[in-house]
């Protein structure tokens, strides 16, 4: 692989220190293993521990381009090549634009979405972030956080609200986007705000690089019944699908193939249960009309 591939077009290919970050490491593994040396070898060169290699290796810590050029010389990589190299390390430090948000937000997550060409997801519970009304995010938020201050929800809701522009950019990201019935029956922030959310998704179903499909009550039990996740890819073959699972403390990033090909699978059993997109769009702007939480007064007794 040459150093100006993993650099990509600087007008087309969306700048993320994240991603930068994965291939760069990806390409100083490659390097030592080329190099036939270890990680331990290099560790005591650098007088460093084992784990900070590793950990640079596998993206999840800013390499200094000074750690680059020193573990490029160890390998024997000199030049034009071990330039291109540093001049990455330089770049993957910058801060993404989330950045001021890092306190409320997992940066690494909208690195990884910011640079992505596509994205699939399954949601249980709320409508993703993407797809979010100020509304109804501010509302998820404080319900879902109620330990936060106003500040922190309207940050979070201008976080999202930001993210938002990947739908509608120059290159936009293809999204694909499976919701449970139970999204559409929750009334989040109550009657009028939950009514807007619909309305947005019925309207953003409209670009030509969205998807969005239901999966209605009557499927029973199915594929996606242990919880939330979204596929990430990226336009680099040298770059491979990142899954997210979501959680209350943050999420968990899934990278190896077995764990890729097991959502990937599960993904396409979900798509293949919901109703079809154009059913699916019919469907939710019907619920605008006659909302599913309207059919069941609240004086109704559970038991």
């Amino acid at each position: 692989m040459r150093c100006s591939d993993l650099r990509g077009d600087a007008v087309s290919e969306r700048r993320s220190p994240t991603i930068r970050r994965r291939r760069l490491g990806a390409e100083l593994r490659r390097q030592r293993e080329a190099a036939g040396i270890t990680i331990e070898v290099v560790a005591e060169q650098l007088e460093c521990s084992a784990s900070k290699i590793s950990r640079i290796e596998t993206g999840h810590t800013s390499a200094t381009p000074r750690d680059v050029r020193d573990m490029l010389r160890i390998y024997g990589v000199v030049g034009t090549e071990s330039d291109e190299l540093v001049q990455i390390a330089r770049e993957a430090r910058q801060k993404g634009w989330w950045h001021p948000y890092s306190t409320v937000l997992v940066g690494a997550y909208v690195g990884l979405e910011a640079a992505a060409s596509s994205i699939r997801a399954y949601e249980q519970q709320v409508v993703p972030g993407l797809l979010e009304t100020e509304e109804y995010a501010s509302a998820m938020i404080r319900a879902a956080r109620p330990d936060f201050t106003v500040d922190q929800v309207q940050q979070r809701v201008r976080v999202r609200l930001g993210r938002q522009s990947l739908l509608t950019q120059d290159d936009p990201v293809d999204l694909w986007v499976v919701l449970d019935e139970a999204v559409l029956s929750r009334p989040v922030g109550g009657d009028d705000v939950m009514r807007g959310q619909l309305k947005r998704l019925v309207e953003v179903a409209e670009l030509p690089n969205v998807t969005l499909q239901v999966l209605p009550f009557e499927v029973g039990a199915h594929a996606g019944m242990d919880g939330t996740f979204t596929i990430l890819s990226f336009p680099e073959p040298s770059d491979p699908d990142v899954v997210y699972a979501e959680n209350a403390t943050g999420g968990l990033f899934l990278e190896k193939s077995d764990e890729l090909q097991k959502y990937s699978f599960i993904f396409d059993h979900i798509r293949a249960a919901a109703i079809r997109p154009d059913e699916s769009i019919a469907h939710i702007a019907k619920l605008v009309e006659e909302p599913l939480w309207k059919w069941r007064p609240r004086s109704t007794p559970w038991t």
